[in-house]
């Protein structure tokens, strides 16, 4: 689903009940994680619950490389919070992804608010996972020799 689509369904939503169980529901989009991805090395730490997120990249020429995420929690409201993390960077190109301010998003979707600070900093935990892996993603990227 794609980031304005979600925006777009928390608008309609007037109560927090609502918008509580969507991002719920939006956990339940996610495809499963292979047992494989949910080692040590994938883990987010500083969320409150367990939350693994695997990156794949892809180098695309010029453009830089494009980060493709996958992850899982223990816990459905974070499963929620990761599905529009996703919908707001996986397929991305790395300085998309450096450039987007998670931040914004997740005060207009009015989650700052109505999540337990817990939610809160789980949530700038993964972001910031997910940048990091841009960062290294694109530093590995300039570091290759370019094909004339």
């Amino acid at each position: 689903m794609a980031i304005d689509e979600i925006i777009e369904n928390f608008s309609l939503l007037e109560e927090w009940d609502d918008r509580y169980r969507y991002v719920i529901e939006l956990g339940k989009t996610l495809a499963p994680l292979s047992e494989r991805d949910r080692g040590e090395a994938n883990k987010v730490q500083g969320c409150a619950s367990q939350v693994w997120l695997a990156t794949v990249v892809r180098p695309n020429g010029a453009d830089g490389p494009v980060l493709n995420f996958t992850g899982d929690s223990d816990a459905h409201i974070v499963r929620g919070l990761i599905a529009i993390l996703f919908a707001l960077f996986s397929g991305r190109h790395a300085r998309e992804i450096l450039a987007t301010d998670a931040n914004a998003i997740f005060e207009q979707l009015g989650l700052r608010e109505h999540l337990t600070p817990q939610h809160s900093n789980g949530f700038r935990s993964m972001v910031e996972r997910i940048r990091s892996d841009a960062r290294v993603a694109l530093a590995m990227s300039e570091e290759l020799p370019q094909s004339a």
